[in-house]
């Protein structure tokens, strides 16, 4: 078979049933005449309690499906919409005037075709732009929610209803394009930490099967929001497709932080750290030498007793900030006040290796 083939899954279930009537499959004559002799030839031996084996289980794999989207970074992804839950229902609720609860439901990979086949027809499906990404991204509003959020904000209090199966008007989608407005704001604002988006609408249709962003069986991430207005309840769904988030894979494994601020620094920020840190003080410390004594002949000391140390008297000094040795020194005077010269920097000790 060659690398371009790939089988269907007929033919990985038709595999999976022939291993398992191979497993099951009555031993041949050869095997059942040697397994006799061996038998006869340890007849003697006394009999030993055989472990039960476990029987193998298949597990079914679907090709068609694959797992393209880490655990780490599905983490990630999970961190990061609940930052946009949590900040896009209290925008909304000033906008709209009421109380609106919102709440991060799922994190799931699928694929678009199964995402399109689930969801109302007609339905609220807005295409984003978010440049500099590459393709597009999908923002699905239902249809009850869309038209709660409507009659909310024409001064109206919403109630429940199944009956309005119809696509919005033209008004009625420039009312909801404020609500992905803010939305798109932000999604921007949660996504700054990764990279910054430029997120346009160019397209809203009312049918979701005739737009199609990828190929039917590309992966995609689906970001389940759910929308409390009072009595209504309606689901917000963001589908984004891996292959325009691909490169950027890494970051999301390395910031499990995603709720907090990675930017990389400014030059006004360096300036302004550089600032606070050169207005600091600190403590220098000039060490002439060190002694150990007794404590009964420290009792007895007297003024001009004289404490002889090990340390050499011509030898340098040791300066140390904020109890950290630095510099060696040499003390002096300067303009009448005692000083020290640095005459050389004091490197650091390496911890020791440990052996491996």
């Amino acid at each position: 078979m060659s690398g371009e083939e790939s089988l269907s899954q007929s033919q990985v279930d038709n595999l999976l049933k022939q291993m398992e009537t191979s497993a099951g499959a009555p031993p041949s004559p050869d095997a059942d005449a040697t397994t006799e002799d061996a038998a006869a030839a340890t007849a003697a031996a006394p009999p030993a309690a055989a472990a039960p084996l476990a029987d193998p289980r298949a597990v079914n794999y679907d090709f068609k499906r694959p797992e393209r989207v880490g655990k780490e970074q599905m983490r990630a992804m999970r961190s990061l919409h609940e930052g946009l839950a949590r900040s896009f229902g209290a925008v909304v609720s000033g906008m709209l005037r009421t109380m609106l609860e919102v709440k991060l439901i799922s994190v799931d990979q699928l694929t678009y075709s199964e995402f399109v086949f689930s969801l109302d027809n007609p339905s609220c499906f807005n295409v984003l732009k978010p440049e500099p990404l590459e393709g597009h991204w999908i923002l699905d509003i239902s249809p009850g929610l869309s038209y709660a959020i409507v009659d909310r904000m024409l001064g109206g209090d919403p109630h429940p209803v199944d009956s309005i199966r119809r696509p919005l008007t033209e008004i009625e989608n420039r009312l909801i394009g404020r609500l992905v407005t803010a939305f798109n704001a932000e999604m921007k604002d949660i996504w700054k930490n990764i990279i910054d988006l430029d997120i346009s609408v160019p397209r809203v249709e009312s049918n979701p099967q005739l737009v199609q962003i990828v190929p039917p069986n590309e992966v995609i991430i689906l970001i389940g929001l759910e929308v409390a207005l009072g009595r209504n309840r309606g689901m917000m769904n963001l589908c984004i497709p891996f292959n325009t988030i691909e490169r950027f894979n890494s970051q999301l494994s390395n910031n499990g932080w995603v709720g907090y601020s990675k930017n990389r620094p400014s030059e006004q920020s360096r300036q302004r750290v550089s600032q606070f840190i050169d207005e600091a003080s600190v403590e220098v410390v000039v060490t002439l030498a060190e002694s150990r004594i007794r404590t009964g002949d420290l009792l007895d000391l007297s003024v001009g007793d004289v404490i002889t140390t090990e340390k050499d008297a011509q030898s340098p000094l040791e300066l140390a900030v904020q109890s950290v040795p630095k510099f060696t020194v040499r003390p002096g005077a300067h303009r009448g006040k005692k000083a020290v010269r640095i005459e050389s920097h004091i490197e650091p000790e390496q911890p020791p290796e440990q052996p491996t």
